[in-house]
């Protein structure tokens, strides 16, 4: 199948805006739980009818300030509840949100908040300020940089000033200027942390994030219903993140946020969603943490019999169901290993959302075979997050799902996957020859490669920039094989390599969770590390038997024939990795290039 469209279930109107939902919660389902926030240990409701108030006190401070409709405005901080709220009243004041990772570096920074020509930025930290003043007075544009923590580290610098600072300005004047911001004005200008060069600024409007909202909803009916409750810690700068948080204040899901993954697992615990969004590394954390603990407590032989029948249990969801054989095992492992997955994500938890990069095929089985389905979706800045979605209706392990209500997906000549609907950006800010390069008769040119099927569910093969061609003239694309090769324990990253050479070869880091075990089990020092054991014979034999596996996906020419182990884990902060947990190919390439030539040299 080439094309494939879904009809839209809702339309947006000329006079909406993003603003509208805090106002029809607020006004009826006022003591509706729409957060709860993290307060000295304990969660503590906020009520629609509070949020609105505080959105609206915020907004007068900007009003006050003299922020002006269209105005961009930057905001760098961790996930916490105070994203969420500076958001939704940025844009009561007419504004525009320019999301920044609160990881960027100060050159990052200022090019965002040069190229937005930014009026004023939110910053968390006054480490986070202290890396703005230098090159503030620089930018023009500039007049506030406001810093949500108080100099002490307390809560309430930014909010508590803004709020004394809009006391004059009247309750009349914010819903007058919110109410003159149209469907099609720009919401906000989303920094694509691309895998090479200077990021781009991709323009979403109101409609494109209202249209994403609305699909969301329809696609996930029973997550997205009034009164259950979703724990977010993916970045808000993410526009996954963002997305979602957005769907749940409109369909009034009790939205937490917790900004320190250390303390996930006890977070989760305590505050028990009813579903999650993460990122696949995230879903392979808590597998690989699971399994490590197993082996580690000498039950390693119960977790992986469990662990097979729920891959064999998911995998006949597909065909004519399990037999009672494997009912019975099921059953049996449900009390003994799955139970106590499902309370690792408290205990409540119906399914999983997954986007951002692909998800292993075994370990969207093995979790859908747990209890706790990992929908996959596949989307871009530049569709607003999800442009298709794996459903509770209709699910299909090894795709991306199927388009979003309202969303189109066509399949170019050359495999290149095309996306068309109101999910669809307008432009790249300042970048009109980027964005006539994306953009054409409406299809956004996602330079993703993929296939649907006769369904309509769509899988990605490859990534157009990244497809190497060997020596020979074979074409391979790395994706199967990495994510074949992420899905064993012992490995965190990896990266196919083989351009112009004679044949495929893989760079490998190890996963610093679960080496300790892997040490134990193959009695190896405790304190050695990696950089010790690269030559190791046990830990190549168990790396190889990682590289036969995903060798199995592909044809003779396109399989791994040589990999080098790395000492170190690739990195956000080493560079190799971006906020969304990417691989910047070429800055691997460039520095792993001597391991790269003795590869080819070996």
């Amino acid at each position: 199948m080439r094309e494939f469209s879904v009809p839209a279930t809702a339309t947006v109107a000329a006079e909406e805006n993003l603003t509208d939902m805090v106002w029809a919660n607020a006004e009826r389902f006022g003591n509706a739980v729409s957060f709860r926030r993290r307060v000295e240990g304990t969660w503590v409701d906020l009520t629609a009818r509070d949020f609105a108030a505080q959105v609206l006190a915020v907004a007068r401070g900007l009003l006050a300030a003299g922020l002006q409709p269209g105005d961009r405005v930057g905001l760098m901080s961790k996930t916490r509840y105070e994203w969420t709220l500076l958001d939704l009243a940025i844009w009561h004041a007419g504004g525009v949100v320019v999301p920044i990772y609160e990881t960027s570096s100060a050159e990052q920074v200022e090019w965002i908040l040069s190229d937005s020509s930014a009026k004023a930025v939110f910053v968390e930290t006054s480490e986070h300020r202290a890396m703005v003043e230098p090159f503030a007075g620089g930018l023009p544009e500039l007049k506030h940089v406001w810093q949500i923590d108080g100099p002490s580290g307390d809560v309430g610098g930014a909010i508590e000033e803004l709020t004394g600072l809009g006391a004059s300005v009247t309750d009349e004047d914010v819903h007058a200027r919110r109410k003159g911001v149209a469907a099609d004005d720009t919401a906000t200008i989303v920094y694509t942390s691309g895998t090479t060069g200077r990021p781009k600024g991709c323009e979403l409007t109101h409609r494109n994030l209202l249209s994403e909202i609305r699909a969301d909803i329809t696609a996930f009916p029973r997550l997205m219903q009034a009164g259950n409750s979703l724990l977010l810690f993916l970045p808000l700068a993410h526009i996954l993140a963002r997305a979602i948080a957005l769907t749940s204040v409109y369909a009034r899901v009790t939205l937490g946020h917790t900004p320190d993954v250390k303390n996930l697992v006890e977070d989760l615990q305590s505050f028990r969603p009813t579903f999650v969004v993460a990122v696949p590394r995230v879903f392979e954390k808590v597998y690989n943490g699971a399994k490590q603990k197993a082996h580690a407590g000498g039950k390693g032989k119960i977790f992986d019999a469990a662990e097979a029948t729920a891959v064999a249990y998911s995998q006949a969801q597909d065909g004519g169901g399990a037999g009672l054989g494997l009912k019975v095992k099921h059953a049996v492992f449900s009390k003994l290993v799955y139970s106590k997955l499902q309370a690792a994500l408290g205990g409540r938890c119906l399914a999983a959302v997954s986007g951002g990069a692909p998800l292993g095929e075994r370990l969207a089985h093995f979790f859908r075979g747990v209890g706790v389905p990992v929908l996959e979706g596949y989307g871009l800045t530049e569709t607003s997050a999800a442009a298709c979605v794996n459903t509770e209706a209709a699910f299909r392990v090894g795709t991306v799902g199927r388009p979003l209500a309202g969303t189109s997906v066509r399949i170019a000549e050359d495999g290149e996957i095309l996306v068309k609907g109101e999910v669809v950006f307008r432009s790249y800010w300042n970048n009109e020859s980027a964005t006539s390069e994306a953009l054409e008769d409406g299809w956004f040119h996602t330079g993703d490669i993929g296939k649907l099927d006769g369904d309509g569910f769509l899988k990605i093969t490859g990534r157009k920039k990244e497809i190497i061609v060997t020596a020979g003239g074979k074409n391979v694309s790395p994706a199967v094989l990495e994510d074949r090769l992420r899905a064993h324990p012992l490995i965190s990253q990896c990266m196919v390599v083989g351009d112009a050479q004679p044949f495929i070869g893989a760079l490998v880091t190890i996963d610093p969770e679960f080496f300790p075990t892997w040490k134990e089990q193959n009695g190896k020092p405790a304190s050695a590390e990696v950089a010790d054991l690269v030559d190791d014979a046990a830990l190549r034999a168990e790396i190889q038997s990682a590289v036969d596996e995903a060798n199995a996906a592909v044809s003779k020419a396109e399989a791994i024939k040589k990999f080098r182990i790395l000492p170190v884990d690739f990195t956000e902060a080493g560079g190799e990795m971006t906020p969304s947990l990417k691989l910047r190919r070429s800055v691997v390439a460039n520095t792993y290039k001597q391991d790269i030539k003795a590869i080819y040299e070996d």
